[in-house]
């Protein structure tokens, strides 16, 4: 008898744990690789838990993260404190929301030192008056209102110039059921500066001299629903008044919407560009059609306003389709700001240099990848395929292949749009999972990589090797000393990259440093 073919740390069924490993079982039956706290922080921060899982409901996905945020908190509070501020202020997560749940954690659960730390960090993490009222709302649910507090969110108020505190304050009315009327009655915040100490009165409904433009446009533009849409326009214009300050009678037309897009920021931009077309502003060769194009190619400014990929990303998706995700309103999309936002795409991850590494990119498209990303309405792994498009973007040498309990190449290239890429990967969704099946199938054509990164969920379970044994096995048959790359798409607690094999690494989707931490590690 070969006792050898039902027991090898080579070659194991992966609904078994590999002998002598430290795996352990996954959520969908099979056995990977469990991450470490810090890292499920990290995930948590850039991908939350809204929507859940394939395998694990929002509640119970979010309760692990939680659990796991806490450990982080109790282990190194400021350490936490300080990696939860560094992620939401950079810019790399598709939405905040994490951030100001995991920092109203710290704020009141955390000892001293950690309360401290969080309320310091408040206004770099709750940037805008809607994270306010989010943080306002979590934490709650994690200590009282004490001066500590009221303090920190008095001083939010206090430490804006006047101009930007005007903006957060007709902007950003109302959310959570909180308002700015709301916190200013907790907090009771006094300024030496007059005009702010005259916004604050002007919140609370106390007689003030409104001097700030956004302020005083606003107080007219609410008192003028009726005017006349040119009317309407010159308000905007002379006012400088965002969306959000306009009266909802108002959006229903072009010469408002051009009022707009004069000073319009471009996270704005980008998210009402179905709105744009729908009133007829956005057409084929308009003068709106090639301001838009002009400032999603211009890189330094997408540098500056911070806009994620993601949202660039569904806005494509959205604006591509002529209807909005709910089927609400329709449009003709404009060719050329497609393609202006596919190229905004990868303009967002910054400038990456090639790395002349061969690179084989596997996207899981199993059942489990149809669960969304980040709270949004695009799944995984219309997540995955965005993400491989911008390596194939940057290098010369590398293929795309697609897996469930099979393997199959994707016709893609430097060419290849997102929403094309796209229609070719989001309906597979479907299958088991097999993750070593981009490295068997490099094995079995005689196919030479440097690189395997694998695009995934890890609830891997249906193959008959491990995926790192797979490596394992290319490394030896091919004397290639190839590295692994696992982009975590779920912020659950499973990797199939070993943590002891210094060939392998781990990296959070949809972390705008992805692609440079990718090529940093290949070259290393």
């Amino acid at each position: 008898m070969d006792y050898g073919k039902h027991f090898s740390a080579k070659e194991t069924p992966q609904s078994e744990k590999i002998p002598g490993s430290k795996q352990v079982p996954n959520s969908a039956g099979g056995f990977a690789f469990a991450v470490d706290d810090w890292t499920r922080l990290d995930r948590w921060l850039l991908l939350g838990s809204e929507g859940g899982s394939y395998y694990a409901s929002e509640r119970t996905l979010t309760k692990e993260n939680a659990e796991a945020v806490l450990r982080c908190i109790q282990a190194d509070g400021p350490k936490a404190v300080f990696r939860i501020m560094e992620i939401s202020d950079s810019g790399r997560a598709p939405k905040n929301d994490p951030a100001i749940f995991a920092l109203a954690m710290a704020a009141g659960l955390g000892d001293a030192k950690t309360k401290t730390a969080a309320l310091y960090a408040l206004p770099k993490v709750c940037r805008i008056g809607t994270h306010l009222f989010h943080f306002a709302q979590a934490v709650q649910g994690f200590r009282g209102w004490g001066r500590g507090l009221r303090t920190a969110i008095g001083m939010w108020y206090l430490d804006r110039k006047p101009e930007n505190l005007a903006t957060q304050l007709a902007k950003y009315q109302q959310r959570d059921g909180w308002s700015h009327r709301d916190l200013l009655r907790l907090s009771h915040p006094k300024s030496k500066d007059p005009e702010i100490n005259s916004l604050l009165r002007w919140v609370v409904g106390k007689e003030a001299e409104l001097k700030q433009p956004i302020v005083a446009g606003f107080v007219l533009a609410q008192a003028s629903v009726e005017l006349e849409p040119k009317e309407a326009a010159k308000i905007v214009l002379d006012y400088s008044l965002p969306r959000e300050c306009v009266p909802t009678e108002w959006l229903k037309h072009r010469e408002v919407w051009e009022a707009l897009l004069a000073d319009m920021p471009m996270t704005a931009m980008i998210r009402n560009l179905g709105n744009m077309s729908k009133v007829g502003l956005l057409v084929p060769g308009s003068d709106a059609s090639r301001k838009v194009c002009r400032e999603l190619a211009d890189k330094d400014r997408l540098k500056k306003t911070r806009v994620h990929p993601v949202a660039i990303l569904m806005a494509e998706r959205t604006y591509a389709s002529g209807h909005g995700l709910r089927g609400s309103g329709e449009w003709q999309a404009v060719p050329q700001v497609i393609d202006a936002l596919d190229d905004a795409f990868y303009a967002a991850f910054g400038n990456v240099e090639p790395t002349g590494k061969r690179w084989m990119l596997g996207l899981d498209v199993s059942g489990s990848m149809g669960s969304p990303v980040a709270g949004t309405a695009m799944s995984c792994c219309e997540g995955a395929t965005a993400l491989a498009l911008v390596t194939a973007h940057t290098e010369q040498d590398y293929l795309v292949g697609r897996f469930n309990i099979g393997y199959e190449t994707c016709p893609f290239s430097k060419k290849t749009r997102l929403d094309d890429a796209l229609k070719y990967t989001r309906s597979i969704n479907g299958g088991g999972t097999d993750c070593s099946l981009p490295m068997l199938a490099a094995l079995q054509n005689n196919l030479k990589f440097d690189v395997f990164v694998v695009l995934t969920d890890s609830e891997t379970w249906a193959g008959q090797i491990h995926p790192v044994q797979a490596l394992r096995k290319y490394r030896d048959k091919t004397g290639i000393p190839a590295k692994l790359i696992v982009v975590g798409m779920v912020s659950n607690g499973f990797t199939i990259a070993d943590p002891d094999d210094a060939g392998m690494m781990d990296v959070v989707g949809f972390d705008t440093a992805v692609p440079q931490l990718m090529a940093d590690f290949s070259r290393q």
